[in-house]
């Protein structure tokens, strides 16, 4: 039997690091041995527009863009586009949401969409040296603590059962 293919939408608004995130969810999951196909942009990709972003992998992806309402994990960076990209989500879909770092004292403001990555791969299943690989190759080395330590907070938000 073939292994299932993973399928995140990873949505927010231009600036807010969509398409940063979606790099380092597809490095994580390249770094685990998986075939992984992204389709970058849908919409606007200014500053403020609205950014979605399809990552799938598995054992064997033929296509970059997750089906109408086959999402496993919607992750949205800003609350106005949750209701936008909601149906994405296949029955049963987890929306991890900004609430899901509410409160949590990030190291930068601008790393949310990795502590978010963070709460995202406590239900991945791929290895957090692979997560770690894959943020230090999207980042340059300036931005390597602060970022290590926002993902480490989202998975520890996460352990603590205050997501979604």
């Amino acid at each position: 039997m073939a292994e299932q293919i993973t399928n995140v939408v990873v949505a927010g608004l231009g600036g807010q690091g969509v398409l940063k995130a979606s790099d380092i969810l597809a490095e994580a999951a390249f770094r685990a041995g998986r075939d992984v196909k992204k389709a970058e942009v849908h919409g606007m990709s200014q500053r403020g527009g609205s950014v979605a972003t399809d990552v799938r992998f598995g054992h064997t992806v033929l296509s970059p863009m997750v089906p109408a309402g086959e999402a496993d994990f919607l992750v949205v960076f800003n609350a106005d586009q949750i209701d936008r990209n909601r149906s994405v989500l296949r029955p049963g879909g987890v929306l991890i949401g900004p609430d899901a770092i509410d409160g949590v004292p990030l190291p930068s403001p601008r790393s949310a969409n990795v502590a978010l990555l963070g709460v995202l791969s406590t239900r991945l299943g791929l290895d957090r040296s692979h997560w770690h690989e894959a943020i230090r190759a999207a980042l340059p080395p300036r931005h390597h603590d602060a970022n290590l330590q926002a993902f480490k907070l989202g998975r520890c938000v996460a352990f603590d059962g205050r997501t979604m």
